[in-house]
């Protein structure tokens, strides 16, 4: 069980590794026009902000920063989301790309606040 955790929990972070690798690269790919660099740089701040706080919340030293932590990169993801529709409506980049990169964010997202509710429930 406890093998399996650790499993999942490396297999996690590499993928929200791999994301913002990805997100980086597609951030380099936008036009060079003033809002796609504004929005790319919230998109960098938010997007990277995801795995520095799921990083950190494993370096915690309670169970309150440990949530803390997630919150903030649940919080983040959410923003993140935000810059990406953005971008895709506005027609910066292809439509598919993006919903690619908003997919897996979702899919980020979505086991962040399993934990969290996780999480809660053990107090």
């Amino acid at each position: 069980m406890e093998n399996d955790r650790k499993k999942f929990k490396a297999e996690f972070k590499n993928k929200i590794y791999r994301w913002v690798l990805n997100l980086l690269k597609f951030i380099d790919g936008l036009p060079k026009d003033s809002i796609s660099r504004n929005l790319g740089n919230q998109l960098i701040r938010s997007g990277t902000s995801i795995l520095a706080n799921y990083v950190e919340a494993h370096f915690s030293n309670s169970r309150k920063d440990f949530a803390y932590y997630f919150r903030t990169a649940l919080r983040s993801a959410n923003e993140s989301k935000v810059w990406l529709a953005l971008l895709r409506d506005m027609g910066r980049s292809k439509k598919e790309t993006i919903n690619i990169l908003l997919k897996e964010l979702q899919e980020i997202a979505a086991i962040l606040a399993s934990s969290l509710i996780t999480i809660k429930n053990r107090r």
